[in-house]
C-alpha cells in the first residue's frame, strides 16, 4: 500500500511540483494551502505517513502548524519536514523544539527530496 504524504504550501506551483514528484515515486499525496486547512485534513482526512510543510504561509505558518499538529492524537511521532526558503538557525531550532523532524531549504531537486523522505519514512 502506498504511503500517504500531506504537502502544505501556499504556492500552487510548489504544491504541483512536489505532488507530481511524489506521485511519480509512488506516494499518495494530499495537499493544503495553509496550516489551518492542513489541520482540518489531519482531523478529517486519511492519516498521512509524512507531512511536508512550508514555513511562510498566510493564516497559520508552518511552525505554528507543527506545534498544533503535534497536539493531535496520533500525530506525536509522524515525521514532519519543513520545505522552505528560510535558513535562519533560530527558526530551525524553534521548529525542532516544536517537533519538526527535518528542514530542507528550497530549491531541492525531486531526487534530493526523495532521498530525504527515504531517510525519515520507514518503508518509503
Amino acid at each position: 500500500m502506498a504511503k500517504t504524504i500531506l504537502v502544505v504550501d501556499d504556492s500552487p506551483t510548489i504544491l504541483m511540483s512536489v505532488k507530481n514528484n511524489l506521485e511519480i515515486a509512488g506516494f499518495t499525496v494530499e495537499t493544503a494551502m495553509d496550516g489551518i486547512k492542513a489541520l482540518a485534513k489531519l482531523s478529517d482526512g486519511p492519516r498521512p505517513d509524512l507531512i511536508i510543510t512550508d514555513v511562510n504561509m498566510p493564516n497559520m505558518n508552518g511552525i505554528e502548524f507543527i506545534s498544533k499538529a503535534r497536539m493531535l492524537p496520533g500525530y506525536r511521532f509522524t515525521p514532519i519536514l519543513l520545505l522552505t526558503t528560510e535558513s535562519q538557525q533560530e527558526k530551525r531550532d524553534e521548529a525542532k523544539r516544536l517537533g519538526a523532524t527535518g528542514w530542507i531549504v528550497k530549491p531541492v531537486s525531486g531526487e534530493g527530496l526523495l532521498k530525504i523522505i527515504k531517510q525519515v519514512l520507514p518503508g518509503a
